[in-house]
């Protein structure tokens, strides 16, 4: 009798005492994912295509692919996307040419578009390490370009927007550099008939930088210049798609 009075309070009080051990032990520490590995950032906008419907038979879609130029335009001009729902947005701030050859399959190719606007070079012209060369900017948008061929997408190529100076870095002769890799991105463009998107000519200024009333820092458009963009961009693209 006393063994079997004995046995239930020796197991509550075993369970009260595992469960005050386990209140009193700290808290699993949360293992932050280490995404070193995905260094052109693919997951930024891997959701979202995965969501993307093929296009509709009678769907002309064109993907936007540069940088943060590209990517602040949804947020500082949204209803120009809303207005082109065939027009993906593929942007991610701070992007250099070869993290975007790099995302080409997945954020371009993948989408199905019949265009692509390509915009590179001016973060991989204001990078501290001075190792880029207009050549090597050209050679990644040459493989963008010949992906391109591969699955029949029209490349558009572009003059870069004017910057006069980058506000991270000071002294930096912005301006000449800009200048100097749209010459290159031209010439390119002009020798194998692509077609070429001029952001620079209608924004720039007296000073080789972009306008003041269209800018927010000197190097990324306010809405004024976005709208100023939009007008350009609509007339290469309705070239692209004849």
């Amino acid at each position: 009798m006393k063994i079997a009075l004995f046995l239930p309070a020796l197991l509550l009080t075993a369970s009260v005492y595992a469960q005050t051990d386990t209140a009193t032990k700290a808290p699993a520490a949360i293992v932050k994912e280490n995404f070193s590995d995905d260094w052109a950032d693919l997951r930024h906008y891997e959701a979202e295509n995965k969501a993307l419907p093929a296009p509709a038979p009678n769907e002309k879609r064109v993907v936007f692919l540069g940088s943060s130029i590209f990517e602040f335009w949804k947020t500082r001009l949204p209803e120009y996307f809303e207005a082109h729902k065939n027009y993906i947005n593929r942007g991610i701030g701070g992007q250099i040419a070869p993290q975007l050859l790099l995302r080409f399959q997945q954020d371009v190719i993948a989408l199905k578009p019949k265009a692509v606007i390509i915009l590179a070079g001016s973060n991989d012209i204001a990078s501290t390490t001075g190792h880029v060369t207009n050549e090597r900017i050209l050679d990644n948008v040459k493989s963008m370009v010949e992906l391109c061929r591969i699955h029949k997408i029209t490349p558009i190529l572009c003059a870069y927007v004017p910057i006069n100076e980058y506000p991270w870095r000071k002294g930096f002769p912005a301006a000449e550099k800009i200048i100097s890799l749209n010459k290159a991105i031209t010439a390119y463009a002009a020798q194998n008939k692509l077609i070429l998107l001029d952001y620079y000519s209608p924004l720039v200024d007296d000073k080789k930088g972009t306008r003041a009333d269209l800018t927010i820092d000197g190097v990324h458009p306010n809405p004024a210049g976005y709208k100023i963009m939009a007008k350009v961009t609509d007339e290469a693209i309705a070239k692209a798609l004849k």
